[in-house]
């Protein structure tokens, strides 16, 4: 793949958090095989990996239906202590994967996590207490706070201005979850890790956009590289999971001593694999946190701090981020940008 440029988020989302970062900060693709790829999400959002300004062009398509995953969600509060935090995350922790709970707590739940985890990367300060109090999520915890420094470590400019994407409903997590075991079944490449990746560059394919480097995809590809590796629609789910497996094979990614080698292949950049190894190995530990990382909204660092796009978000072009957040003050979640 070769050269992107970043979507969570997130991460971070994917997530980051996505990056996300689903946890998601701003789609790359894969780029063509002269430069290495880069790549993008989520988190989405400048949630994962990102370079400096967000995508160009305009989504290709339009929601077709009004918002849900993100309707009866509230901007979560950022913890005043490290002994609030340290409450919030073991409480948010337990309820997101609660499967007695209703859709909307956990899905609530999910989004205090993503927040919180966020803050307390930017908190080390606190980074002693909370992982002496986390008990049996401590190691989780601290996954997480490695996903985010590095991920962050990608980011060199933040924007002024949000992205030209629509952010839609992705897959259910079960539909990907089998698509990322299929993956793993042809090519070799352990699920989790295709699972962290479709995090970092959507955020499980909700955003949906250009990369400054023309990358588009629930995997981000270029042009190029989708030529060489893809098989079918490069915005289709199913499709460009398996090219990304099969791009990663190809690399190395099909035994353990050549995934980071892959990875790098991927995105030329440590911290690209240093987070994605870090969400997978949340994924491998417990595979039910899939689910929870799946409900963690796209968020955007940009200059001011943490923005919210949620489901239903769609800019045909690059908007200054001072006219969204006058429209929308509560979906800046925070003014810190470490």
């Amino acid at each position: 793949m070769t050269s992107r440029g970043l979507v969570a988020a997130l991460a971070l989302t994917t997530a980051l958090g996505v990056v996300s970062c689903s946890d998601a900060e701003q789609p790359a693709g894969r780029r063509d095989t002269s430069a290495g790829p880069t790549t993008g999400g989520g988190s989405a959002t400048r949630a994962t990996t990102g370079t400096t300004a967000p995508p160009s062009s305009t989504p290709s398509s339009v929601p077709s239906s009004a918002p849900s995953r993100a309707t009866a969600l509230v901007p979560p509060q950022r913890a005043s202590t490290a002994g609030d935090l340290l409450r919030r995350l073991v409480a948010a922790e337990e309820l997101a994967r609660d499967g007695t709970a209703p859709e909307r707590d956990r899905a609530q739940a999910a989004f205090d996590t993503q927040v919180l985890y966020r803050q307390l990367a930017r908190r080390p300060a606190w980074h002693d207490a909370v992982l002496a109090g986390a008990g049996r999520h401590r190691t989780t915890v601290r996954d997480h706070l490695e996903a985010r420094a590095a991920l962050r470590s990608v980011l060199t400019t933040l924007s002024t201005v949000l992205p030209a994407w629509r952010v839609a409903e992705p897959l259910p997590a079960s539909d990907l979850l089998r698509l990322y075991r299929k993956g793993q079944r042809r090519h070799g490449v352990p699920w989790e890790v295709l699972a962290a990746v479709n995090l970092v560059e959507t955020s499980f394919g909700q955003i949906h956009g250009l990369s400054t480097a023309g990358a588009r995809g629930p995997m981000q590809f270029i042009p190029s590289t989708w030529a060489a590796y893809g098989e079918g629609d490069i915005d289709d789910p199913h499709d460009s999971i398996m090219a990304a497996a099969r791009y990663l094979a190809a690399s190395g990614g099909d035994t353990a001593a050549g995934l980071d080698r892959a990875l790098h292949a991927y995105n030329n950049h440590d911290g690209y694999v240093r987070g994605v190894r870090a969400y997978a190995r949340i994924l491998h530990r417990d595979p039910e946190a899939l689910a929870a990382l799946h409900r963690w909204q796209v968020l955007f660092l940009s200059a001011r701090g943490d923005v919210w796009l949620p489901v239903g978000y769609l800019e045909r072009r690059p908007l200054p981020l001072r006219t969204y957040l006058r429209r929308h003050p509560e979906r800046l979640l925070g003014t810190d940008t470490g």
